[in-house]
């Protein structure tokens, strides 16, 4: 019986991709990647010559039918993202659905994603948390962050560098200078940052020098 099989990628560190992700992306026969120029130097380097094609936010709407007649055809695919697990903000969530509509098998593997380590390096509680993810780049942007103000669980967020200073200027004004908040950057990679303090005291470091990589951000609860 075919399967679809959901693979996490490393975040940043090769050394975190498992042996059981490797053997599976060099069994199936198709792997799905959210960008293919991404995917094929790691593909290479753990020696994994299955065919590739792209799977991404623009087309999965498009390629949705023709990946299912595959599977249901009796081949075995598996996705892959640019880093971390996919449906975890990346796609993932629309094709799994489809899967289960049609009986098809899907598992997925164990492995790489940026919130958990980012939630326990960020010394808050982690019994009780909610993972909202990317904020909205414009609309209803504000009025998310309204509907956290009063949240008594660790909050999660993911985001870019470039917006990073707008979104902790927004969690001061929605949630106050004094709240206690974690920014974690690069993580797993040469130059990791965690940084813990209050939110005014992170928009100010921040401001005062270059951000790059992968983000995410830690609130305290209420």
């Amino acid at each position: 019986m075919s399967k679809l099989y959901l693979v996490p990628t490393p975040i940043g560190n090769l050394e975190d991709m498992t042996l059981r992700a490797v053997s599976t992306l060099r069994e199936v026969d198709l792997i799905l990647a959210e960008d293919t120029r991404t995917s094929k130097p790691l593909l290479s380097h753990f020696e994994i010559n299955t065919p590739l094609v792209a799977h991404h936010q623009f087309n999965e709407h498009q390629s949705l039918n023709g990946i299912i007649n595959q599977l249901l055809s009796g081949k075995n695919i598996a996705l892959i993202t640019d880093a971390g697990t996919p449906a975890i903000s990346d796609p993932g969530f629309l094709l799994v659905r489809e899967c289960i509509r049609h009986s098809i098998d899907v598992e997925c593997l164990p492995g790489a994603t940026a919130f958990v380590p980012a939630l326990v390096d960020s010394g808050f509680p982690c019994e009780r948390f909610v993972f909202e993810g990317f904020l909205p780049h414009k609309k209803g942007r504000q009025s998310r962050l309204e509907a956290l103000r009063n949240e008594t669980r660790t909050i999660i967020f993911y985001e870019s560098p470039h917006r990073l200073l707008k979104t902790l200027d927004e969690l001061l004004q929605t949630f106050g200078s004094e709240r206690q908040c974690c920014v974690c950057r690069e993580l797993s990679k040469k130059f990791e940052e965690v940084r813990r303090g209050c939110i005014g005291d992170l928009l100010q470091h921040f401001t005062e020098k270059s951000v790059k990589g992968e983000i995410v951000i830690i609130v305290s609860a209420l």
